[in-house]
């Protein structure tokens, strides 16, 4: 299951270019669907059959984009200039690696060196259309037969496994519930489930919207990575979300008030399985839920989530023992819709 994990991370994703994913999901999952079909938006929606028929009483999704930026323009001297693909913060860019468009062109984010800021300069954080990306091209012209203006931008770095089970990759809080589903897509079902792998999450629940309006499920649970909040200064706070501690189950966000009896059902799963559970009950960001529930008549609608350390930054921790609890609830909640 880790390996899978690190797979996914490794591809991009950034928003509206998650084609190299959906591709690797597609080849995937292929052997394990009964029906496959990708939408206008780019959502992937798979069908498989289970021992009950029951073709829209349940879908699963995961959103497949990941935080990221875009070539803005590209400077005389051929650096390029860019904007955030949905909400970044600039603190976490400087530096990094980064792959530029199809091609996978390497580059790093740039800045005035330190010892060249002003006093003035020294005291505020850079904005990000202060920086550039560096990809070693001499002039304009260099930089443009390798990249062009609307080229994706996603952060580097190879998936690796720190110490204490912990595994170090970027797109932590899309792919683990990409892999969440795949791997569930080759169990037998004990219902017939629809997969959604959707798109554009990170900037503004898009695909979601599109993916459940064709589906119209009864019921939607979404998995994916949620913030945890056991570093320096955050931890302190009353009962806050670690690693290591279980999947997490929310009863509200900033865009959805989680269907009570779908919540009480799988916390109820969590406790007779043996498996630890968080409780995230501040209201925080929002995820495709918010458009799953207020698709057509409305739907039922649950998350999952394996809680990730540094959500959507260039790098972020997950724990092995959280994602494959994670896996399990997931697998167990499926049962579960199938004896309602």
């Amino acid at each position: 299951m880790l390996n899978l994990l690190k797979t996914l991370c490794d591809l991009n994703g950034v928003a509206s270019f998650e084609d190299e994913v959906r591709t690797y999901l597609q080849r995937e999952a292929g052997p394990y669907v009964d029906q496959m079909r990708v939408d206008a938006l780019g959502n992937l929606i798979l069908f498989k059959r289970g021992k009950q028929s029951a073709p829209n009483r349940l879908m699963l999704t995961a959103h497949m984009d990941e935080a990221g930026l875009i070539v803005h323009s590209i400077t005389e001297e051929g650096y390029l200039k860019f904007v955030p693909v949905g909400p970044l913060d600039s603190k976490v860019v400087i530096g990094k690696r980064v792959s530029v468009g199809w091609n996978h062109i390497p580059g790093i984010v740039g800045l005035k060196a330190y010892h060249l800021v002003s006093e003035e300069e020294e005291k505020r954080v850079p904005k990000l259309s202060e920086m550039y990306i560096d990809i070693g091209a001499r002039k304009k012209e260099e930089a443009e037969a390798l990249v062009s203006r609307g080229d994706y931008i996603a952060f580097g770095g190879k998936a690796e496994e720190f110490s204490s089970g912990l595994l170090k990759a970027k797109a932590l809080d899309s792919r683990v519930g990409c892999a969440v589903l795949l791997k569930l897509l080759e169990e037998d079902l004990p219902i017939d489930c629809t997969f959604a792998f959707t798109v554009q999450e990170g900037v503004g629940l898009r695909g979601a919207f599109g993916a459940a309006f064709s589906v119209a499920p009864e019921i939607a649970v979404v998995v994916e990575g949620t913030s945890a909040s056991d570093f320096p200064g955050a931890a302190q706070r009353k009962n806050p979300v670690r690693l290591g501690h279980g999947p997490v189950l929310a009863v509200m966000d900033q865009g959805t008030i989680y269907d009570r009896s779908l919540f009480e059902m799988i916390r109820d799963i969590a406790v007779e399985n043996n498996i630890p559970w968080q409780l995230k009950y501040a209201a925080g960001n929002q995820n495709d839920a918010s458009s799953l529930q207020r698709t057509k008549a409305g739907v039922q609608v649950a998350a999952i989530g394996a809680p990730v350390r540094y959500l959507k930054a260039p790098s972020g921790l997950v724990s092995a023992a959280d994602f494959d609890r994670t896996y399990l609830l997931t697998k167990k909640t499926v049962e579960a819709v199938a004896a309602l």
